[in-house]
């Protein structure tokens, strides 16, 4: 019989068709990723009816693939754990229509999961994993909020983005100053170049109450700075002026929100958490303050099934029967799940 630990999990919300296989007794078993970023760079970004079409042209022969690399045949899934949002519509029902005919076929369970739950759990995919409660600085590209995390579906947001996530800013940014897409990694090497201090920014609402957050003026600062002749040496100076305001910004209210709450332990996840000096501002201040700080490793910052495979593990009590209906959800706030309910180890 199918072990109803063994999961496997499938990602295909935006741009990267992922699959991966969790087992609650031997962790991790494989994970494959295609990014579809060669494709959209093109068109400066994820033109959403593509991204459909690229992910059901992959994700059958990626999901194969997974299971190869696990040593494991379909009818060895206890569970099939799909991401139902948020993300692009069109991209979610791809992935969510194979994972409900692969369970109709095989009989496992079908685990529809929350994208940014699985961005919250994935530090418990390392060998150093978080004890619950601790705080959570989730930014990516459509998301930058702060986060209490008491347990699997114990969620509060402390802070969210008033306007641009974190980054949505760094790409804009990075095509304001001439920048192939994706933007934010373009910019961040792009800023290893720039000379400190040519260009200061504002550090945006780190002078009030509160841990809200505001980028979309950072990216018009940068665009009135921009000379109409820059040469690349001004837009590397301006790429790290920019980048030292988002950064510092973020490492100002995860200390704040360290303060506020009384917790010591800090995940950072999203693809925003891969940016090296952001990791080095945030661990300077944790070191500072003797708290504990939690991120996943690079690859699984972005977008990936390992995530989405784990959750599936945690939520697998709620696994729903082949045949249900599939859920795709554009838009799904956070607040709106619930913790699962009590299940075996």
């Amino acid at each position: 019989m199918p072990d109803p630990g063994t999961i496997l999990g499938i990602e295909t919300s935006c741009d990267e068709t992922a699959a991966a296989v969790y087992d609650g007794r031997r962790g991790l078993l494989a994970h494959v990723i295609h990014s579809q970023a060669a494709m959209h760079s093109e068109y400066g970004g994820v033109v959403p009816e593509l991204a459909a079409r690229d992910h059901a042209g992959r994700i059958h022969a990626l999901v194969r693939e997974t299971l190869r690399q696990a040593g494991l045949g379909c009818g060895d899934l206890g569970a099939i754990a799909y991401t139902a949002g948020p993300g692009l519509i069109g991209a979610l029902l791809v992935g969510g229509s194979f994972a409900a005919g692969l369970a109709a076929a095989t009989g496992a369970g079908l685990v529809p999961v929350h994208h940014l739950e699985g961005h919250l759990l994935a530090p418990m995919l390392e060998e150093r994993r978080p004890e619950f409660p601790f705080l959570a600085l989730l930014v990516s590209g459509g998301h930058t909020l702060i986060a209490r995390v008491d347990g699997v579906g114990r969620y509060h947001i402390l802070g969210d983005t008033l306007d641009d996530a974190a980054g949505e800013a760094f790409d804009k940014t990075a095509k304001t100053l001439g920048l192939p897409y994706p933007g934010g990694p373009q910019l961040a090497r792009l800023a290893q170049d720039g000379r400190p201090g040519r260009f200061r920014f504002a550090r945006p609402m780190t002078d009030r109450p509160g841990l809200e957050f505001s980028f979309s003026g950072l990216k018009t600062a940068v665009l009135t700075a921009l000379p109409a002749d820059a040469d690349t040496q001004t837009r590397a100076d301006l790429a790290l002026a920019f980048e030292e305001a988002v950064t510092d910004t973020l490492a100002i209210k995860c200390r704040r929100a360290l303060d506020e709450s009384g917790l010591e332990r800090l995940v950072v996840a999203g693809g925003v958490g891969a940016n090296r000096r952001l990791r080095q501002k945030l661990a300077d201040m944790a070191a500072q303050r003797g708290a504990e700080l939690y991120f996943p490793r690079p690859e699984f910052c972005t977008d990936n099934a390992a995530m989405i495979a784990y959750a599936g593990w945690a939520r697998r009590a709620e696994a729903l029967s082949p045949g249900s209906a599939i859920l795709a959800r554009a838009r799904w706030p956070l607040h709106q799940l619930q913790p699962p309910p009590a299940q075996a180890a």
